[in-house]
């Protein structure tokens, strides 16, 4: 009990103390410090194809370390106990270095190493070779493209021409044979008219003749009233022979009827065409007789 009691002043004395220290050491960084953050200012920043060296790093301002704390005095203290050591506190930390003015910057940025300057222009005009010999390129392609849809214009114009004159000659071609498909048609039609006409002229006059020659055989009855007219079918055989005889149409009068009978028998041979193909004309023969021509 002695020894707490004794020990008691000494413990009170040294936590004041530490609550001293602590209350200067908040009021040093509440006062000492600048704890307000100003907006940063606006910046114009140009733009490179490749940055400037960064600029040397500035050596921070130390600032001077606050006073350290003054010494307790000491505490007779019993050997046995032990005192316990004073709290260390962290020094702060140092402030950030001021940044460098905007003007400042500028200049390290809007001047470019000669170097730099030397290489930009060579690339521009680089690009504005590349540039110029694209565009000589595609005119050039324009051009032959041009000159191809061009050719390829004329061909098919003269193929259409080709196709054209190619097609008027075959119509021409075409009428022409048809043309003379139809001369030869109606040469053919009245080369046909021509031996028809012939033919029909031969045949009226064999007939003709025929008529001529029966006539001249017959014996006529004397006086006979009128102009009567009788008519026989006659048919004959090659050569001009008569086969038979008949009675087609009468006249009315028997006597005039059988004098024109035996003036066909007594005709006979009847004269006939030369040619053979003619006779089927002749073989069946209609003979009319007028009592008066």
């Amino acid at each position: 009990m002695r020894d707490s009691a004794h020990l008691e002043p000494g413990r009170v004395r040294a936590g004041v103390f530490a609550v001293l220290v602590h209350i200067i050491f908040i009021a040093f960084m509440i006062f000492g410090l600048n704890w307000k953050t100003a907006p940063p200012e606006a910046m114009m920043v140009d733009v490179w194809s490749s940055l400037p060296p960064p600029p040397l790093p500035t050596q921070p301002v130390a600032k001077a370390p606050p006073p350290p704390p003054p010494i307790p005095e000491p505490i007779e203290q019993p050997r046995e106990a032990k005192p316990l050591p004073p709290e260390v506190e962290a020094p702060p930390p140092p402030p950030p270095p001021p940044a460098e003015p905007d003007i400042a910057l500028k200049e390290k940025i809007e001047k470019p190493k000669p170097v730099e300057k030397k290489q930009l222009e060579k690339e521009k005009k680089e690009k504005e070779k590349k540039e110029k010999e694209k565009k000589e390129k595609e005119q050039k392609e324009k051009a032959q493209k041009e000159k191809e849809q061009k050719e390829k214009e004329q061909k098919e114009k003269e193929r259409r021409e080709k196709e054209q004159k190619a097609r008027i000659a075959a119509e021409v071609e075409q009428l022409e044979r048809e043309q003379q498909k139809a001369n030869e048609r109606l040469q053919a039609q009245a080369a046909q008219a021509a031996a028809q006409s012939r033919v029909a002229n031969e045949i009226a006059e064999y007939k003709a003749k025929i008529l001529a020659k029966i006539r001249r055989n017959i014996v006529m009855p004397p006086d006979l009233p009128g102009n009567p007219v009788v008519e026989f079918d006659v048919t004959l055989l090659p050569g001009g022979d008569i086969l038979d005889v008949r009675l087609r149409a009468s006249s009315g009068i028997p006597a005039f009827d059988s004098a024109v009978e035996r003036g066909i028998f007594l005709a006979k041979p009847l004269p006939l065409p030369p040619d053979p193909a003619l006779f089927s004309k002749f073989r069946n023969l209609s003979v009319k007789v007028h009592y008066r021509e």
